[in-house]
């Protein structure tokens, strides 16, 4: 009998086949609309087209030296891009070797990789090509870890990466990786990287020290090269046998690598750090208005934090180098005898003030202190913020010789600060205007005071050539003319004085008959009185300012013996004019500004104008020069020692080539300066401390000759021996047919039968 067919189990069958293939393609639909969808970005924006030509790299803005030198940088992320053609060739194996070993053969994703992890459900890593990893640090970070919306991320990851190969060549995406890659420690980028942790640029990387680096990007807190040398050591030597293992390596070669210590030469990367850190951030004050008054052509402002502007600077970072050395040497020198000074002071480091006026000094100290502020936004009242003050804390304090931890009271503190030596120092080409060194201060980390562009002080005697260019115009006499040497006075109500004003010799010594060449050269008193007495104030205020000092000067007879506060940046400038042959050029201290891909988006136009002929500015030179050939600025060429030669750092100096200069030394010996000039550079330095009331009680050291003279000489020592700076030892230019009479050899002519009242130049 036969069996009758199951209609039932064939129905069954097809109606399960039919079942598969509609959940199939539903799937293959819902797959290819979820990342259709993904890419039209309605799963969450998606980068455009124009994103992915200029992805936001959040860029460093570099600070670069004339002479090539990244000083500084300017950044949220320490990031500076770098080319392809700038990483050595085991670099990029070594990377590729040890992230994405079939890179060059896949077009965003490796199929093998993903499906083996699929698997292996990521037991056994992740299948992140380069490309998506780059994908990744370009547009979404490291992503959420809730599993839906990861699966969305990862998506993109992949869309992104195909449109990143479609793009880019194989060659940019290394480079895009390697400047994005974080490398910590303020490190951001393959170049940071390098210079923080081995001091060099990416090209002159070893093969090991490579290594190291792409064995960081796996997971750069956990091989952080300063914290875990040897698992850093471990991890690198897995990255040699990954490039032994792809062919990029031998053997033998790997087996010696792997031996090698991990030597760093760590140097992390701060604003406070390097050289040149008041100068960057005068400049970085000057960007703030800058991107205001130049922007984008789509209106918006440059970001100097993020959109990697590179700005050419007219400093030389050799220079800089030299000039802050010379500073740090000879304060710390100097520093010793004020300390030695100070020792039996009750009142240190103030001097002969009152208890009123040290308790003002003190109270305005607190005021401005972080601790006072910080304390009043936590509603504390004024008596419990000054109680603080007395309670002794852990501190880190600023020292000659480094950092110091301590124990002391916030009050001690402030008086310890007090008593260092401060000092600015700017040094300038007269022709162009251009700035070569801005040392603004000690120590930018703890001394925040710019004492270059910021900090006026009273100029002391520096102040003397204006007068007497002032006499030279106006009076038509040279430096070879001849003024007695005598008791001056101005009386009351002449010149706005109001009340009798009597100058006095350093000395207290008078010598008759001088020309005034030796009179400035051994800074007279009685003769800038009576200069300005006889041009009037007026005149030398007019000349001063043409010269580009802003300062406020006082209509006062008083300012031909240093009465006023300018800034080292305007005294630069204003003798500076005399070396360019009368002009006035304003400081430059940009010679461009780029944005990340090259463009020169702002290049300045010098500043100038005329202020005194070529003959009377040659003249004033030739007074200058007086004052280094037998003046008070002589010891930059005699080989004798003399009282407080041993705080006279560097000494002897030796120089043989014609130096215009000027000591300056201010009331109590407050501030010391010297403005020193060669034919193709012009500098000048000032030294003091914070307060006037702090200083030295002689003026064997508080001299300008002793505090501030040195640190010029021991930078231009530096300068002359660096050739490749080609500073001049040569002659200033002595203009044709000079109408002038500056050799003074011959019989000087007497100009001393000026009417004063009815006396004769008396006091």
């Amino acid at each position: 009998m036969a069996v009758p067919k199951n209609n039932n189990q064939t129905k069954d069958l097809n109606y399960y086949k039919k079942k598969f293939w509609k959940i199939y393609f539903y799937t293959l639909g819902g797959i290819f609309l979820f990342f259709l969808f993904a890419s039209w970005g309605l799963l969450g924006s998606m980068p455009s087209f124009e994103d992915l030509e200029n992805p936001d790299s959040n860029l460093a803005t570099e600070i670069i030296s004339t002479d090539g030198v990244t000083i500084g940088k300017f950044y949220n992320e320490n990031r500076t891009p770098i080319k392809y053609a700038d990483l050595p060739k085991h670099l990029v194996d070594a990377l590729v070797a040890t992230e994405d070993e079939r890179f060059y053969e896949h077009s965003g994703i490796d199929g093998r990789r993903t499906l083996g992890a699929a698997i292996k459900l990521g037991s056994d890593g992740g299948a992140s090509t380069l490309t998506q990893q780059l994908a990744k640090l370009l547009f979404h970070g490291e992503g959420s870890k809730f599993l839906p919306l990861r699966m969305i991320q990862k998506a993109k990851e992949w869309i992104i990466a195909i449109k990143l190969e479609r793009q880019y060549t194989k060659n940019e995406i290394i480079a895009m990786y390697f400047n994005k890659a974080d490398f910590v420690n303020t490190a951001v980028g393959i170049r940071s990287a390098a210079k923080v942790y081995f001091g060099k640029e990416p090209r002159d990387l070893t093969i090991d020290e490579s290594a190291m680096l792409v064995g960081m990007l796996t997971n750069p807190s956990l091989y952080n090269p300063v914290r875990r040398v040897e698992k850093v050591q471990k991890r690198r030597n897995v990255v040699l046998g990954q490039m032994v293992r792809n062919g990029f390596l031998e053997e033998s070669a790997k087996k010696q690598l792997e031996q090698k210590p991990i030597v760093l030469h760590f140097q992390p990367e701060s604003h406070t750090d390097g050289i040149g850190t008041y100068f960057r951030e005068y400049l970085r004050d000057f960007m703030k208005t800058w991107v205001k008054e130049n922007k984008k052509s789509d209106g918006s402002e440059y970001d100097i934090y993020k959109d990697g502007l590179k700005i050419y600077t007219t400093i030389d970072s050799r220079m800089q180098t030299y000039a802050e050395e010379a500073m740090k040497k000879h304060l710390t020198n100097l520093q010793i005898e004020l300390a030695s000074q100070q020792k039996d002071n009750k009142n240190a480091p103030f001097v002969n003030i009152s208890d009123a006026e040290t308790k003002k000094l003190m109270m305005k100290a607190m005021k401005n202190s972080s601790r006072w502020k910080g304390m009043a936004d936590q509603g504390k009242s004024e008596d419990e913020i000054i109680k603080s003050f007395g309670v002794k804390t852990k501190m880190k304090v600023f020292t000659w010789n480094g950092e110091r931890d301590t124990i002391m009271t916030p009050t001690d503190s402030i008086r310890y600060y007090k008593s260092f030596l401060q000092a600015g120092m700017m040094a300038m080409e007269p022709q162009t205007g251009h700035i070569k060194v801005w040392v603004g201060g000690i120590n930018y980390k703890y001394f925040q005071y710019d004492h270059v562009g910021q900090g006026a002080r009273q100029v002391g005697s520096t102040f003397k050539p204006f007068v007497y260019a002032t006499a030279i115009e106006q009076l038509n006499m040279s430096p070879c003319d001849s003024i007695i040497d005598s008791p001056f006075m101005i009386h009351k109500g002449k010149h706005h004085v109001t009340e009798d004003w009597e100058p006095k010799n350093s000395d207290n010594q008078y010598r008759g008959m001088v020309t005034l060449k030796k009179a400035l050269a051994n800074s007279i008193n009685t003769v800038s009185a009576k200069l300005i007495d006889k041009v009037g104030p007026e005149a030398v205020v007019e000349l001063t300012h043409k010269l580009g000092v802003k300062s406020e000067i006082p209509v006062q007879p008083s300012i031909a013996l240093g009465a006023v506060e300018i800034t080292v940046e305007d005294m630069v400038a204003a003798y500076s004019t005399f070396a360019n042959e009368g002009v006035y050029i304003k400081p430059q201290f940009i010679t461009r500004i780029e944005d990340k891909n090259g463009v020169v988006i702002y290049e300045p136009s010098p500043d100038s104008h005329d202020v005194l002929n070529k003959d009377i500015a040659f003249a004033v030179i030739k007074l200058l020069e007086g004052v280094t050939e037998g003046g008070s600025g002589a010891r930059l060429r005699t080989q004798g020692g003399g009282n407080g030669y041993n705080r006279v750092t560097g000494y002897p100096y030796m120089f043989t080539n014609p130096i215009a200069g000027k000591t300056g030394t201010t009331q109590n010996q407050s501030d010391g300066w010297f403005m020193g000039m060669v034919p193709n550079l012009a500098a000048g330095v000032w030294v003091g401390c914070e307060d006037r009331s702090a200083r030295f009680k002689g003026i064997t050291y508080g001299q300008g000759a002793t505090a501030a003279l040195p640190i010029w000489a021991m930078f231009m020592k530096q300068c002359y021996g660096d050739e490749t700076l080609n500073v001049s030892k040569s002659d200033f230019e002595r203009p044709a047919n000079l109408s002038i009479k500056v050799d003074c050899w011959a019989p000087v002519k007497d100009t001393t039968d000026f009417e004063q009242n009815t006396d004769e130049f008396e006091l």
